[in-house]
């Protein structure tokens, strides 16, 4: 083989590693509008596993930060990409923008144009996950518990008439219930939770007790609700663990399945939440709500 003929066979062996890689790659739509209000984009990432097959299941991811801060870049729950799980996480109008229902609104509207556009990201929709961590998963509780609920569906976005409902809501260390969340807060909890909320609520709870009832998803649960996970730190002084155990309590009382991870010795988030031991759990629940891969 001459000179010329194995600089060609090395090339074309470069470029078949270069397309293996890139068939095997995760690809990520970024910064996919789902709306817009005025001059306001909301956006969301769309994370897909790699290759082609069947449509992936999809968990909606809604990231924390008081509701008043954080961003769609944060997503723990990447690993379950390389599992087969779609994942988009969500930007949504945080509190200094516009206070509650807002976020619950943008949150269902992402959840509508997800839906309609499954077929173009090859998304299995028929049955969709909601998913999020402390003021994120009170947001994905809220709507995982309030399908079709006229006050808080809202307008927001071009597909109104398509449904916002999910089947699995998964709770890292979130809030349940915002009318007793702050007697059973430590002062350091208090020290966030009181600006937190009266940015929420543009007031406090004993204040506009219309809202914290309507933005608390133990007052919302019944015997139609989708199968809850929650995970909560045992030792966590800004989020009561009571939270969750209210919210399990709630479940139980209607007759829903509902499991209760305590994760010792945890405070306020952290990587031990999402370690691959939780993330299993995670994978079981979902499969067991008809949210899993299809079987290769």
């Amino acid at each position: 083989m001459n000179f010329a003929a194995r600089l060609l066979r090395r090339a074309g062996l470069a470029l078949l590693a270069v397309l293996a890689v890139a068939a095997h790659a995760q690809p990520t739509h970024r910064d996919v509008e789902y709306a817009k209000l005025g001059d306001l984009s909301l956006k969301l990432d769309l994370h897909l596993p790699a290759g082609g097959g069947a449509p992936s299941p999809l968990i909606v991811w809604v990231h924390g930060g008081a509701w008043r801060s954080g961003s769609k870049n944060e997503n723990p729950l990447a690993p379950l990409v390389a599992r087969g799980w779609a994942i988009a996480s969500v930007d949504y109008r945080l509190t200094p923008v516009a206070p509650f229902p807002a976020n619950v609104h943008d949150l269902k509207a992402a959840i509508r144009f997800l839906r309609a556009r499954g077929a173009e990201y090859r998304l299995a929709t028929e049955r969709i996950a909601i998913a999020g961590s402390s003021a994120g998963a009170h947001l994905a509780a809220l709507v995982g518990v309030t399908n079709r609920h006229a006050e808080l569906e809202g307008n927001v976005g071009s597909f109104r008439s398509t449904s916002s409902d999910v089947h699995a809501i998964v709770s890292f260390y979130g809030a349940s219930n915002l009318e007793s969340i702050l007697k059973q807060s430590t002062p350091y909890g208090l020290g966030v939770r009181i600006p937190a909320l009266q940015l929420l609520f543009r007031g406090q709870p004993e204040e506009k007790p219309e809202l914290a009832r309507l933005a608390s998803p133990v007052a919302h649960v019944d015997a139609g609700d989708p199968p809850l996970l929650l995970f909560h730190g045992d030792q966590d002084p800004q989020m009561p663990v009571a939270q969750s155990l209210e919210f399990q309590g709630a479940y139980e009382k209607v007759g829903r399945p509902v499991r209760f991870v305590a994760v010792h010795g945890a405070a306020h988030g952290g990587k031990e939440f999402y370690e691959e031991r939780r993330l299993a759990v995670v994978r079981e629940f979902l499969a067991a709500a008809g949210i899993a891969p299809a079987a290769k």
